[in-house]
C-alpha cells in the first residue's frame, strides 16, 4: 500500500512518512500489552474456548474493516484498528498455555507446547510469501486483509465445532483417551468445574517464577534485536536492504521454524532415554537459545561490506538458534503451575512486551549514526551480555518442577464444593467420572 511498484497499481498508494509507518507498526503492541494479564484472568472465569473464540473473531473483524478504514481515515485509522487487534490478540498466549495445561498429559506437554509455537513461525513464513502474491493479484493489497479475515472466521467455525475447554466437554474424544488424559493430570474430581483461588502472594514471591519472568524479558529483548536491529545494521553499515528481498527477509523465520523441530526432536530423545531431566532439558535448550546467538551477534558487528553472505548466514543462524527458547523457557510456566498458567503467562507476557518498546529506545540512544560500526558493536555487546547474564539466572534458579502453590487446596481448607486436592483423588473417583 506504500509502494505501488511491488503491488497492483490499480489500488491507492499512500505516501506515509517513516514516523507514521513506525506508529502503524508499533500500534499493535500498544493494545497487546494491556490485555495479556487480563487474558489470563478471563480464562479462569469464562474458559479458554470463549476467550479464544472472541479473540480470533475480533481479529477477523479488524482485518476485514482495515481497507475501508484506511480509505476513510488514513494512517491514523489504521493505527486505531491495529490497537484494537492488539487488544484482541493479547489474550491468545495465556489462553494457549491454559489450554495446553488442561489437555496435554505431562509427559507429552513438552512436545505439544513446542508444536503449538511452531505454528507461529509457520504463519510468519506463509504470510510473507502469500501476502506478496495477493498484493500483486487483482485483489491488490486490500486482499491481504480480506483473506486474513476469511481465514480467521474459518478458524472460528472450526474452533466452535471441535474446540473444548477440557476433555469432559469434548464431543469427539473416546473414553480411553479421556481416561488417559484425566488420570495423567492427577486432579480432584471437581477440577474442571472449580475455580481455584489464585495464590497471588506465593506467585509474586516465587523465585523460580521471578527467574522465568526476567528470562523471558531478556528473550524478547534479544529477539527484538535479532529481528529488527540486525536488518537496520546491515542496511546502514553493510549497505544491504534485506527488507527489499523477500527471500532474505523470510530466511530467519524459515530457520526458526525448521530448528524448532530439531530442538523438539532432541528434547524428546533426551526425555525418552532418561538422559536428562525435564529441568535439565529446559536449561540446556535455553542456554543454546541464548548463548549461541550472543556469540553470533558479536561476530556480526565485526563484518565488513564485502562479507554480506556471511552476514546473512549469521543473521539467519542467530534467529534460528534462538528458537530453542520455546522448549527452554517459553513453556516453562506450565511446569511451574498447570492450574494457574494463564495467570503466569499474563504476568510474563505483560513484562516481556515492555521489551518490545524498550529495545528500539535503547538502540536509538546508542546508535545515533546508522552507518557507524562502533556504535552498533556497543549495542550488540549489550544484547549479548543480557543473553548471557539472564540465562545464568535461569540456570541457577529455574526449574521444571511443579510449585507448592500450584496445589488445588493451597489456599483452601477442606471445602468439598471446590476442587479436591490431587492427593484425595482415588481410583474409585476416577472410575465414577469415566462412567458418567
Amino acid at each position: 500500500m506504500t509502494n505501488a511498484e511491488s503491488t497492483n497499481p490499480d489500488f491507492p498508494e499512500y505516501d506515509w512518512s517513516a514516523a507514521e509507518k513506525s506508529y502503524i507498526i508499533s500500534s499493535f503492541f500498544w493494545g497487546n500489552i494491556f490485555t495479556q494479564f487480563l487474558g489470563g484472568y478471563l480464562c479462569k472465569l469464562f474458559g479458554v474456548k470463549r476467550v479464544m473464540l472472541w479473540a480470533t473473531f475480533s481479529s477477523g473483524v479488524c482485518s476485514a474493516v482495515t481497507p475501508p478504514m484506511i480509505y476513510w481515515g488514513g494512517w491514523g485509522a489504521y493505527c486505531g484498528i491495529r490497537v484494537i487487534m492488539g487488544c484482541a490478540q493479547g489474550v491468545i498466549f495465556p489462553s494457549m498455555h491454559q489450554h495446553l495445561a488442561r489437555w496435554s498429559p505431562p509427559e507429552e506437554r513438552n512436545r505439544l507446547g513446542a508444536l503449538s509455537y511452531t505454528g507461529i513461525e509457520c504463519g510468519n513464513v506463509l504470510s510473507m510469501f502469500v501476502s506478496g502474491m495477493i498484493a500483486r493479484s487483482p485483489m491488490g493489497w486490500p486482499g491481504i486483509s480480506y483473506i486474513s479475515a476469511v481465514v480467521a472466521f474459518a478458524c472460528c467455525i472450526l474452533w466452535i465445532v471441535f474446540g473444548a475447554n477440557n476433555v469432559t466437554e469434548s464431543r469427539f474424544i473416546g473414553q480411553a483417551e479421556k481416561h488417559y488424559i484425566n488420570s495423567s493430570l492427577q486432579h480432584g474430581s471437581n477440577y474442571h468445574k472449580a475455580i481455584i483461588p489464585i495464590p497471588w502472594r506465593a506467585i509474586w514471591t516465587s523465585v523460580p517464577f521471578l527467574a522465568l519472568v526476567v528470562t523471558r524479558c531478556a528473550a524478547i529483548y534479544g529477539l527484538s534485536t535479532l529481528q529488527a536491529e540486525i536488518p537496520a545494521y546491515m542496511n546502514g553499515v553493510l549497505q544491504m536492504d534485506i527488507k527489499e528481498n523477500a527471500l532474505f527477509s523470510a530466511l530467519p523465520f524459515v530457520a526458526s521454524w525448521a530448528l524448532s523441530y530439531v530442538y523438539l526432536i532432541a528434547a524428546d530423545i533426551l526425555l525418552a532415554k532418561n538422559w536428562l531431566s525435564l529441568t535439565a532439558i529446559r536449561k540446556t535448550m535455553n542456554s543454546f537459545a541464548f548463548w549461541l546467538p550472543a556469540a553470533t551477534l558479536i561476530g556480526i558487528g565485526f563484518l565488513d561490506v564485502d562479507q554480506k553472505t556471511l552476514a546473512i548466514v549469521l543473521m539467519t543462524l542467530s534467529v534460528g538458534l534462538n528458537s530453542g527458547g520455546t522448549i527452554g523457557s517459553a513453556i516453562n510456566a506450565i511446569d511451574l503451575s498447570a492450574n494457574h498458567v494463564s495467570i503466569l503467562m499474563g504476568i510474563i507476557n505483560t513484562a516481556s512486551c515492555l521489551m518490545s518498546f524498550i529495545t528500539p529506545l535503547i538502540t536509538g540512544a546508542i546508535v545515533t549514526d546508522k552507518t557507524d560500526r562502533s556504535q552498533w558493536q556497543i549495542e550488540f555487546i549489550i544484547t549479548s551480555v543480557i543473553f548471557i547474564v539472564f540465562n545464568c539466572i535461569y540456570v541457577a534458579f529455574g526449574t521444571a518442577k511443579s510449585q507448592p502453590w500450584d496445589a488445588e487446596d493451597f489456599l483452601l481448607g477442606p471445602q468439598p464444593e471446590l476442587a479436591k486436592p490431587a492427593s484425595m483423588t482415588t481410583e474409585s473417583d476416577m472410575n465414577k467420572e469415566i462412567s458418567s
